[in-house]
This record gives C-alpha cells, structure tokens and sequence, in this order.
C-alpha cells in the first residue's frame, strides 16, 4: 500500500460509502527554490473535500505523507483554509487527518503564512462550527498548534508522534527515556488527545462523535430516536456512585456512553450521552475506577483535581457554545492537596466556576454522594447557576463531613458530647433533607429513579432562554 493510497483511504474508510468529493484535486505548488519545479506534487500534499457521515455532511482534509513529507507549504495551506470557508459558510465540521513533517522549509516565509492563515481560520470557527483532527504520522513544530486549536483530537497509538518540541530536542530528554510526542504523553500527561487507538478505531469513533455532536451552533441537530425505555430504573447505581463512567452508562439511552479524554484527569469524567434522544454533555466527580468484573482499580478520593477542572471547563466550553445541555454529577469533599496541585488548583477550580456560571445552556445536577464546601459550589451547584438539582437520599451536603465539624464545635469535650454534636450536626447541616428544606435541592430522588427525572428535567429546559451581560468577553 503507498502513501498516496493511504490518505485517500483514510478519507474512504471514515465517510459513506461513495460520498467523498474531492476539492481541488489539480492544485500543485507554485515555490521553484530548490528545484522544487522538477519535483512533482500532486494535489501539493493534500487530499480535501467533502462527504457525509451517517447523512451528516462534513469537510475532510487527508495529508499525503508521499508528497514532500506531506509538508505544508503556501498551496497545501491555501487548501485548507478554503476548505474551513466553506465549512463554515454551509455550517458543518472539518476534520483534519494529520500525517506530515511539518513547514515546507523549501518554501519558508511562503509556507510559515500558511501556517497562520490556518490558524486564523481554526479560530475564526472555534465554536461556530465542531473542528476535529485525528493524528496518524509525525504532527511536529507549529503543525502542533493545529490539534491544541480543535475541538476533540485523536491519536494514533504506536506510529503517531505529536509534539511541538522534539523530545530529542530538550535538553536531558530523549525519545528512548522519556517520549513526549508519544499517544500515552499526550493523552495522559499533556491532556491534549481525548481519544487514543489503531487507525480503524479512530476512525469509528471519529464517525460516533459526529453522530453525536451537532453539525454547527446555530443548529442543533444532534437527536436520536430513542427506543430505550425512559422510566428505566438503574437500580444498581448507588453501588457504583465512586465510578460515574459506569454511572453514566446506566443512564444513557441504550447506555451507550461516549468517554472525552478518558486518559487524562481521572478524577473527573466528561463525555457524551443521549437522553431520549437529545445529546447531553455529562461532567461528572469520580473517586474510584472499577475494572469490568467490578474490583476496584483505582482510588483518587472525592476531590477536585487541577487537571480534573481544566478538562471539564473546557468541555462544559464547548457544550455551551453548540447548545449541548449539561449534566453533572457530584461526588467531592474537596481539592487535591499536594505542592504540584497548588500550583494550579485556584485558577483551575475558578476556570471551571466561570465556565459553569457562565454557560447559558440547560444545567441539571445530581448529588450522589459528599458535597462538601466550595468545591461542591464549584461543582454546578444551584448557587452558580444550576437549573434544577436533585440528590440521592443518602448524599451529604454542607461545609465539610458532620464529624470533622463536631470535633471543631466541641473542642475538649469527650467523644460522647463529640458524637451527639456530629448527629445533631449531621441532621441539621449536612443531610440532603436540610439541603433540601433551605431550597439548594429542587428533588430527593431514589437513585434507581435518577434516569427518568433526569429526562423530565431536561425535557422542561427543552425552551430555556438566557442572556448573560453585555460585553465583548470575559477574561478568566
């Protein structure tokens, strides 16, 4: 199989059968330094054009690594931003396959204005319409830029490299020792790729996601039937409240949920779920990960994470520019405490308050388990702006765990008197009936009921409408 058969391939295996029209096809470059007129280049270096996925139009560009390295020079670029024009005139995603050696250095300033004008282009539509871009060869140097201004970006696990800085690059760093351009850095360390595996499931799930998203933010069109029952009770949910993947499986429709960044942050979770048919954005604290015969994996406690809340303000970001409903699931006690977590952790967490506060989209909230204080108000409480919020019976909700507050109340008295204080403590300030009884909690739900008043309440936000203040923009 060549190079060139690849990226036209890419293209054929991710749209429809038969709807892939291509744009541009005779371009070529136009640099002669360095001989490049006696070097042919064929569509210079890239394949672009549209289709459909499962009937929902989209605009593709395929790099073509046989040509030139499949470099971007001043016409490979040019293409590309044609193609962004016409996404975002007609109102459909662009998805970028990337496999290239990066600026064409035969065309220098030529090809480095290439670069911005994608650039401008990918900023230009940010939010206007979905950007995706899956990485299947080297994506180095300022092409990098290209992923980190996308909206979701997936990698290829073993062959694909994305870096800005070559590992070799950096002073004490080698690729052997410590690989920074590897799928496992930058969907774990760096938070950059949401979605890592082989070409072919990329490529599925690159077709998922578009089903499931809408096509730009004027429209949303991002339903579904739906053949699921929604009075489905998910009655084994309160035993897996610490693992909200599971969780959220149960309460999607056909539960079918759909994971971003999985490997990033695993305190927190964020992803796609349809409910009755309507795609909803879920947020969700999560403690402990249990394998598939459900033991215990990992535990992260119930707290709040600086990478945790820079990935769920992002997608809660994303969600309100394209009219996507919000759910989020709290389960937190409080913030990572370490060194490395305070570096970041307030400007984090307060990233994460502006963009729920911020968002004007519907917002429910479920308490599942601790709210304790202001990362529970973080966490799309009420008082920041949450639609409706309902909690399980057994969630506790207050400034911090009834005990803790008992020993601070009774100071050097004896555990008797400590005990009856946390009770009293308890029943008055930190139970969801108190909650409740001051207005913070709209409902107390059963958990096995959660999918059903989840729907209805969702269903009643169906027409929202909500303005923020007038103003060019924020600044957080």
């Amino acid at each position: 199989m060549s190079n060139t058969s690849q990226a036209s391939q890419r293209i054929t295996a991710l749209l429809d059968e038969n709807s892939f029209v291509e744009i541009g096809a005779k371009v070529t470059a136009r640099a002669t330094d360095f001989n490049l007129k006696q070097t042919k280049t064929p569509s210079d270096g890239v394949i672009t054009g549209y289709g459909v996925i499962d009937g929902n139009l989209v605009y593709v560009y395929s790099q073509d690594a046989s040509v030139l390295g499949g470099s971007v020079g001043e016409m490979h670029a040019r293409k590309i931003a044609g193609l962004y024009d016409l996404a975002s005139k007609t109102g459909a995603p662009v998805i970028g396959l990337i496999d290239s050696t990066g600026l064409r250095l035969q065309e220098a300033t030529d090809a480095l204005n290439g670069f911005g004008e994608i650039y401008r282009k990918q900023a230009l539509a940010s939010g206007v319409i979905p950007q995706i871009t899956a990485v299947f060869g080297s994506c180095g140097g300022g092409l990098a830029l290209i992923p980190g201004l996308t909206d979701f970006t997936f990698m290829e696990s073993k062959k694909a490299k994305l870096f800005v800085n070559s590992p070799n690059a950096m002073e004490g760093s080698w690729t052997e020792k410590d690989d920074t351009s590897s799928a496992k850095f930058q969907s774990e360390e760096a938070g950059l790729v949401d979605f890592v595996g082989t070409e072919e499931e990329i490529l599925s799930q690159i077709r998922e996601l578009v089903c499931m998203i809408p096509g730009n933010n004027e429209e949303n069109d991002a339903y579904g039937e739906c053949e699921d029952d929604l009075n489905r009770d998910i009655a084994d949910a309160a035993g897996y409240n610490g693992d909200t993947t599971i969780v959220l499986s149960m309460l999607a429709d056909d539960q079918n949920f759909v994971e971003v960044k999985s490997a990033y942050g695993k305190d927190m979770v964020t992803g796609f779920l349809r409910l009755n048919g309507e795609t909803v954005g879920a947020v969700a604290n999560r403690s402990r990960i249990y394998d598939e015969e459900g033991k215990e994996t990992a535990n992260f406690g119930e707290v709040l994470s600086a990478a945790g809340c820079e990935k769920a303000a992002d997608f809660v970001n994303f969600c309100d520019a394209f009219s996507i409903p919000v759910l989020s699931l709290t389960d937190v006690a409080g913030y990572a405490a370490s060194k490395c977590e305070e570096k970041k952790i307030a400007k984090a967490a307060a990233k994460l308050t502006y963009a729920f506060a911020g968002a004007t989209v519907p917002k429910v909230n479920v308490v599942i388990g601790k709210a304790f204080g202001s990362a529970y108000t973080v966490m799309n409480s009420k008082a920041i702006g949450a639609d409706i919020t309902y909690a399980w019976p057994d969630a506790k909700i207050g400034t911090m765990d009834a005990k803790l507050a008992a020993k601070i109340i009774c100071d050097g008295q004896d555990a008797a008197a400590i005990d009856a204080c946390a009770a009293e403590y308890e029943a008055l300030q930190t139970s969801a009936e108190s909650a409740a009884q001051r207005g913070y909690v709209d409902q107390i739900i059963e958990a096995a009921d959660t999918r059903k008043y989840v729907i209805g309440a969702f269903e009643m936000l169906f027409t929202k409408r909500e303005d923020g203040p007038v103003r060019k923009h924020g600044t957080v």
